[in-house]
C-alpha cells in the first residue's frame, strides 16, 4: 500500500497578518554561505546562497565585486570548489536530490551560451561524493557506490586511474600543496565511525605513512599545511576522550600534539603562513574562535560575539572570516582584520529574516551523566505549563546548537516551547558521550530524551498532556521510536525522512550508511538480526496511539522511502491516525518555497493533533 492519508496544507497559519508575514520572512529572507577562496587566485570565491529561492551555487570576484549565480537547477546544488587558479568551478551534478551524481567543471566566468557543463575528470564514474581534492596539477575524487570506496586520481590533465578500491567506507582526505601527497580516510578495519588515515604518493600511489589509534578512537586528516613543500598535516584525534589536534609531520614521520587549555572539544584549519592555527572551540553548544602560534604554543583569543560560528577560515593577509548566528539574531558573514577591527564581509539580497527568541541552557543530571538541553519560550508567553516540541536533531553525531532557525522560531510563534536535547550521541561533548549509543542506538538516546521530558514538565515548562516529539532524519527515526517505546509522554508525532523499519532500511541505503549501521550496532543484520528488530520503530508501531505526521523524499537515499511506506502500512492496518507528505527530492530540500510548505505542515498537524486548532 502507499495510498496513505495527505497531510493537510493550509493556506496560513495566523489570522494576523503581521505574524504570518513575519514567520515567512524569516524563511524567505536570502542566506549564503562562508565564501571559498581560490588558493593561487584569492579574489575569486563562491558559496552557496538561497538568495533565487533554492540554494545554488555563486561565484563572486571580489576584485570586481560581482556575482554570478553558477547553478540553476530545480532541487538545487550544494557542492563546490575552486580550482587553484580560480579560472574554473567544480560542483556536483546529482539527479533531484539524491546524492548520486559525478563532478563536472564551467569556466568561473561562465559557460557559453547553450553549453553545458563538462565532465571535470575523464575516466570516473557516478556515485555518492567520498571527498574531492582539486590541485593545481593533480586531482582526486572518491566515490562510494555498492563496490564501497573507490579513489580516482588524474595527473596533468589525463585521464583518472583507480589509485585504491575497497569495500570498506573512505574517502579523499587532503593534498599536500606541492601535490605529492595524498591523504585517505578508511576504515579497512571495520569500523568507519572511527577512521585510519593512509597517505600515498601522488606519483604511483604506494602507501608512504600510515596512522591509526586503534579501536574506538578516530583520525580525521584536516589539511596539509599551505606552503609550498611543507609535508605537515593537521589531524584530528581523541586519543584522551575528546577531539583534540596533533601536526603529523609525514616526511620526517613525527607529530607534535598540541594541547589547550580549554573545555569541551576543538577543531581547527592552517592560518595561510603555515606558522599558525585558527582555532575553532566548541563548548556547551557554543563556539569561540582562538589563534595558536605553533612556535609557542600561544592562544589567543579572537573577538567574536556569543553564538555559533558555522565555519571560518583566515586570508592571506591574515584576516579571519566567518559565518556567525544565534537563536536570537540571523546568520551574517563577517570579516575579522588582523588590527581588531571587523565588519559584515557580504550581505546578501533583500530583507534580513526578523529575529526570534533566545535559547537558555539546560542541565539534566541523569544517571547516565548530565544532559544538556537548550530551550526557548515564545515571547510573551503567560506563565505555567505550555504546549511543547521537542525537537531532536539528526545525526546521530551531531548536536543542536545556539544558532538562528527559522524553524524553531515558527514553533515558538505558533505558541510551542522548543526543547532541544543533545542527547548520548552527540558530538562536542566527548568521545564517551558519542560512542554510548554503541550496541543499542535509539534506546540509549530516548532515556535522555524521557529524561529532559520529565525535567520540562516538573520544572513547568511543558504540559504534560501537550508534548509533541519531533525530529528529521536520526532525529525522525528517535522520533518514531519514541511514539511506540514511550507512548505515555507524547501527544504527537512529527518524523520527517525518518528511519521506520531497519531492516528494510539497511537493505535500500546507500553504501557509506550500511557501513555507519554496522559500526554503530556492531554488525550487520545478518549478524545481529535481533539488535536491528530490538532498535527499529516497525517493532513497536502497534503500540503508537496518537497522531503521527512523516514526511520523506521519493529519491532519498539515507532513509529510502519503501522501509517509510512498511511502517505506515502497519499504522494503515490499525487505522491508527497519520497523515503523510512526499515530496519530489532526496534526504531533505534546497528549494525555500518546499521548505515553507513542509514546516506550515508539521506545525498545523501538531496544533491540530493538540486541539489547538
Amino acid at each position: 500500500m502507499t495510498n496513505h492519508p495527505v497531510a493537510e496544507v493550509p493556506d496560513r497559519l495566523f489570522t494576523d497578518d503581521a505574524a504570518e508575514a513575519r514567520w515567512r520572512a524569516r524563511f524567505h529572507a536570502a542566506r549564503l554561505s562562508l565564501p571559498s577562496w581560490a588558493r593561487d587566485a584569492p579574489d575569486r570565491t563562491v558559496y552557496t546562497s538561497n538568495a533565487s529561492g533554492v540554494w545554488e551555487v555563486y561565484a563572486w570576484d571580489r576584485a570586481t565585486d560581482t556575482h554570478r549565480r553558477v547553478t540553476d537547477r530545480p532541487n538545487g546544488t550544494l557542492h563546490a570548489v575552486l580550482t587553484p587558479d580560480g579560472e574554473h568551478i567544480w560542483w556536483f551534478n546529482d539527479t533531484d536530490g539524491d546524492e548520486f551524481g559525478t563532478w563536472v567543471s564551467e569556466p568561473f566566468g561562465g559557460r557559453p551560451a547553450g553549453a553545458e557543463a563538462t565532465e571535470a575528470v575523464l575516466g570516473t564514474k557516478p556515485g555518492y561524493p567520498a571527498g574531492v581534492e582539486v590541485g593545481r596539477h593533480v586531482h582526486a575524487v572518491g566515490v562510494a557506490d555498492d563496490d564501497g570506496t573507490t579513489i580516482f586520481l588524474a595527473r596533468a590533465g589525463l585521464q583518472a586511474e583507480v589509485i585504491y578500491q575497497d569495500e570498506h567506507d573512505g574517502g579523499v582526505a587532503a593534498l599536500s600543496q606541492d601535490e605529492s601527497l595524498l591523504a585517505i580516510a578508511h576504515s579497512e578495519h571495520g569500523d568507519n565511525r572511527h577512521p585510519a588515515l593512509r597517505v600515498v604518493s601522488t606519483l604511483d600511489a604506494s602507501a608512504v605513512a600510515e596512522k591509526w589509534d586503534g579501536k574506538g578512537k578516530g583520525l580525521d586528516a584536516i589539511a596539509f599545511s599551505p606552503v609550498d613543500g611543507d609535508q605537515r598535516l593537521l589531524v584530528l584525534h581523541e586519543r584522551r576522550g575528546r577531539e583534540e589536534l596533533l601536526i603529523w609531520d609525514v616526511a620526517a614521520d613525527s607529530e607534535q600534539e598540541i594541547t589547550l587549555d580549554l573545555p569541551g572539544e576543538v577543531t581547527a584549519d592552517w592560518y595561510t603562513d603555515g606558522t599558525a592555527l585558527l582555532v575553532a572551540h566548541t563548548h556547551e553548544a557554543r563556539n569561540s574562535l582562538h589563534r595558536y602560534d605553533i612556535a609557542t604554543g600561544e592562544l589567543s583569543t579572537l573577538d567574536t560575539p556569543a553564538g555559533t560560528i558555522g565555519s571560518a577560515h583566515t586570508r592571506p593577509d591574515g584576516t579571519v572570516e566567518y559565518s556567525w548566528s544565534s537563536a536570537a539574531e540571523p546568520s551574517v558573514v563577517r570579516a575579522l582584520f588582523a588590527d581588531g577591527t571587523e565588519r559584515v564581509l557580504l550581505t546578501p539580497p533583500g530583507e534580513r529574516a526578523p529575529g526570534s527568541s533566545p535559547l537558555e541552557d539546560a542541565f539534566v543530571e541523569t544517571a547516565n551523566g548530565r544532559v544538556h538541553a537548550l530551550v526557548a519560550r515564545p515571547e510573551g508567553a503567560p506563565d505555567g505549563p505550555l504546549p511543547t516540541v521537542f525537537t531532536l536533531h539528526g545525526g546521530p553525531h551531531a548536536a543542536d546548537e545556539d544558532r538562528f532557525s527559522a524553524y524553531r522560531a515558527l514553533w515558538l510563534d505558533a505558541g510551542f516551547a522548543v526543547v532541544h536535547v543533545n542527547y548520548r550521541g552527540s558530538t562536542g561533548y566527548g568521545s564517551a558521550w558519542r560512542d554510548a549509543i554503541e550496541g543499542r542506538p535509539g534506546l540509549t538516546e530516548l532515556e535522555d530524551v524521557a529524561a529532559v521530558h520529565a525535567w520540562a514538565v516538573e520544572t513547568g515548562l511543558a504540559d504534560a498532556a501537550r508534548c509533541v516529539v519531533n525530529g528529521a532524519s536520526w532525529g525522525g527515526y528517535l522520533s518514531l521510536l519514541a511514539l511506540g517505546t514511550q507512548p505515555d509522554l507524547w501527544a504527537a508525532g512529527v518524523a520527517g525522512v525518518p528511519v521506520a523499519d531497519y531492516l528494510a532500511a539497511y537493505e535500500d541505503e546507500m553504501e557509506p550508511l550500511r557501513a555507519f549501521d554496522r559500526a554503530l550496532f556492531g554488525g550487520s543484520p545478518d549478524e545481529l538480526h535481533d539488535r536491528y528488530v530490538e532498535c527499529s520503530p516497525i517493532t513497536y508501531v502497534d503500540a503508537v496511539k496518537v497522531p503521527v505526521l512523516v514526511l520523506a523524499g521519493e529519491n532519498d537515499p539515507r532513509c529510502p522511502i519503501r522501509q517509510i511506506d512498511n511502517y505506515l502500512d502497519r499504522l494503515a492496518e490499525r487505522a491508527a491516525p497519520y497523515e503523510m507528505y512526499r515530496y519530489d527530492a532526496g534526504h531533505g530540500s534546497l528549494v525555500v518555497a518546499e521548505t515553507i510548505k513542509q514546516s506550515l505542515i508539521e506545525v498545523y498537524f501538531a496544533l491540530r493533533a493538540l486541539k489547538l486548532r
